[in-house]
């Protein structure tokens, strides 16, 4: 029987995991999960990841490695999403990252950080959120974690001003993310501009004033729900 092209592209796709282009820069970090816990009852993730699970979930365990992957989910008595976070060092960089929703409801979030800075609650940079049908990307730094934006939304006294400056911070993407299949995911910031791929096919850029943020130095992974991850790579640029 005679294959087309095209039928047998399909075919080596879902033979295949999707395999994300190599970004430029220096590999800083990698990580492929290809370990085993030495016990089930806590987290024992390795390789420099923390969590925030002993103050946010009283110590339950939220990640698990199996299969050679990261299994991220929420304990029923968490207070927040899980934050599965990796220090780094850069101004310009980029994460490649493969990941998989396994239910409709489920997120990823790839948040950037740096805890030394000040004007901003925890840390918070900015952010891109992968769910089922859209990316989501946003400055923090400068919209809604900004420590006085945050006040005046919790007084519910935000000015105009800060109401249309924060419809600027933030942007949105359709994309359809399949469920239940592995996906590669590479977030790339250069200056003020941050651009996501997913699938080697460029989802949005956006471009704003917090993504140029001199020091990123922690990457936060948050799971609203559950999410698995495989491969990190961090790459710097400079």
């Amino acid at each position: 029987m005679k294959i087309s092209a095209n039928l047998l592209h399909l075919l080596l796709l879902a033979a295949f995991p999707i395999l994300a282009a190599e970004p430029s820069g220096t590999l800083i970090f990698s990580d492929n999960f290809d370990r085993n816990e030495s016990q089930e009852e806590t987290e024992e993730i390795g390789n420099g990841w923390t969590t925030a699970s002993k103050t946010r979930a009283k110590g339950n365990k939220q990640v698990d490695l199996r299969d050679g992957a990261m299994h991220i989910y929420i304990h029923p008595v968490a207070d927040h999403a899980v934050s599965v976070r990796q220090p780094l060092q850069f101004r310009d960089g980029a994460i490649a990252i493969r990941f998989k929703l396994e239910d409709p409801k489920d997120q990823l979030g790839i948040n950037f950080a740096d805890l030394k800075e000040k004007s901003v609650w925890a840390g918070h940079l900015f952010k891109a959120v992968i769910s089922k049908s859209a990316v989501e990307v946003t400055d923090l730094k400068t919209g809604i974690m900004n420590l006085e934006i945050r006040a005046a939304r919790k007084a519910k006294s935000l000015t105009r001003a800060q109401e249309k400056h924060l419809k600027s911070t933030s942007k949105k993407f359709r994309h359809n993310t399949k469920i239940d299949k592995w996906h590669s995911l590479l977030i790339e910031i250069e200056d003020s501009q941050l651009t996501v791929t997913i699938n080697n096919k460029t989802v949005g850029t956006f471009q704003s004033e917090g993504i140029a943020h001199d020091t990123k130095t922690l990457l936060r992974l948050s799971v609203p729900r559950q999410a698995v991850v495989d491969d990190v790579k961090i790459y710097r640029r400079n």
